[in-house]
């Protein structure tokens, strides 16, 4: 009797904590695993607001794309308006030097009257196409500095999109290495 006795004692004091033991793990496991899903939670949390960013950027950039097109077609209209004013001031010097040496070739005062005239015309539009060329060629450089600035903004948000893909990137890697 003694010995059942003792038995029982014996079983009593151990199997309270053994089932003790049991709920220690279980409550280990179930602190591990809200761990891990808040982990989790904080990783998509950064994910999500990263790939938000991301798509600010592109789309700033599509339109900063945009713009580069349009400051890229208003300087090269510029630039062939210059290029056109150049063409016709040298068609224009030309004709001049042509009417001249008919002029000298002509003996009737009438049509040397008529090669004066014209030649007084020629000149005006030249004095005219010069101003109108150096407006364009202001135009030109002030359309250029534009352009420059659109690129280097484009290349700006550029920049900040290859910096976001290599933040999610190192963000990807650091999250496979503290899993399991």
């Amino acid at each position: 009797m003694f010995r059942l006795s003792s038995v029982a004692l014996v079983l009593l004091l151990f199997v309270p904590n053994a089932v003790g033991q049991k709920v220690d793990r279980e409550s280990e496991t179930m602190q591990a695993l809200l761990s891990e899903i808040r982990e989790l939670r904080r990783d998509l949390q950064a994910a999500a607001l990263a790939a938000r960013r991301a798509q600010i950027v592109i789309y700033r950039l599509h339109e900063q794309e945009m713009a580069v097109e349009r400051a890229t077609e208003r300087w090269e209209n510029a630039k062939s308006a210059v290029a056109q004013t150049q063409i016709q001031r040298k068609y224009n010097a030309d004709e001049l030097k042509r009417f001249a040496e008919h002029k000298d070739r002509i003996e009737n005062e009438q049509q040397r009257k008529q090669y004066s005239d014209e030649m007084s015309s020629i000149r005006d539009r030249e004095e005219a196409l010069q101003a109108q060329g150096q407006e364009l060629q202001s135009s030109q450089f002030e359309l250029e500095q534009q352009l420059k600035i659109e690129q280097a903004k484009l290349q700006q948000l550029q920049e900040q999109l290859d910096r976001l893909d290599k933040d999610l990137e190192n963000s990807a890697l650091q999250a496979s290495s503290r899993r399991p």
